[in-house]
């Protein structure tokens, strides 16, 4: 209340300049610009790695811009379906929807207009079948996944579909089509999810159960069954990590750095399945931010 009223003292000129910026930065906050990173990097690795020949670069800035779009577009929506959780939630309640900073039908306006502007962009820039996966995404995420989290565990196994297809978006953007490759590419944006959200869930618990969120170490305090799921899908990522070597989209330096990488996740996955510690939790969670920006870019650069 004290910021409020010495905001409230300020010059006409300097107040609106204040509350301008604010809430440029809350719309940009929105979108999750960090996940939405990742979102550009998998896209443009995936369009890289699809493309035959030397890649058109506008046309590859066009389909991630349009990925992009439509990934920041289904985070507004989800804060907007999410906001009464967000707003008993320590990490979440102080977003713009629950501080109510931003109203939910502006940000449904601008979830909707981000949306649509990046299906318009793949539709018009790239191809038909890049522009349908990015709608199957969009559904996925907002009518399946995130009323699903109120209800059912397993809305981490179904989350993680959506948030591997960007690759595939990618990937078909620059053919036409998906094949083995694009296949191999969301399988190992699929599994690599799993241990990185069980250590994110493990860590913020608390939160989630305050929120009402029926995640594993909610609902199994033990945490027994949130490590071996954590092991379970580690482990069946370090075959397919090197599929990419296999399957002639990356040479022998992907094939080691995917396999070192690889059994590392392996390692600190299983000392969090044995020890269900927040520090355990937590070298694996900051260990699989490393792992998959590192895999995409020498995947790519050994192209």
């Amino acid at each position: 209340m004290a910021v409020k009223n010495v905001r409230a003292d300020l010059a006409p000129a300097a107040l609106s300049d204040t509350q301008r910026t604010s809430l440029i930065t809350d719309y940009v906050s929105l979108t999750k610009p960090r996940l939405n990173f990742l979102v550009v990097v998998t896209s443009a690795a995936g369009y890289y790695l699809g493309v035959t020949g030397s890649p058109d670069l506008l046309n590859m800035a066009q389909a991630v811009a349009g990925t992009a779009l439509v990934a920041g577009g289904s985070a507004v929506l989800n804060q907007v379906y999410e906001r009464d959780t967000d707003a008993r939630m320590r990490r979440t309640r102080l977003r713009p929807l629950p501080d109510q900073r931003v109203s939910a039908p502006e940000a449904a306006i601008y979830g909707l207009v981000l949306s649509a502007a990046g299906l318009a962009t793949l539709a018009l820039t790239t191809n038909w079948l890049a522009a349908g996966l990015a709608l199957a995404t969009l559904a996925i995420y907002l009518v399946v996944y995130t009323p699903m989290k109120r209800t059912s565990n397993l809305s981490t196994l179904v989350g993680a579909v959506p948030g591997a297809l960007p690759a595939v978006i990618g990937w078909a953007a620059a053919r036409g089509d998906i094949a083995i490759g694009g296949w191999t590419l969301f399988a190992i944006v699929f599994l690599w999810q799993i241990p990185h959200f069980m250590a994110i869930a493990w860590m913020y618990r608390d939160d989630y159960r305050s929120a009402g969120f029926p995640m594993l170490p909610v609902i199994e305090p033990d945490g027994l069954r949130t490590g071996h799921q954590a092991l379970l899908y580690a482990a069946a990522l370090l075959p397919v990590s090197i599929g990419p070597s296999v399957f002639g989209l990356a040479g022998w330096v992907y094939f080691w750095l995917a396999l070192v990488l690889g059994i590392v996740l392996l390692v600190l996955s299983a000392r969090f399945a044995r020890e269900r510690s927040d520090r355990s939790a937590r070298l694996l969670f900051f260990a699989s931010i490393i792992y998959l920006p590192l895999i995409w870019a020498v995947m790519v650069l050994d192209h």
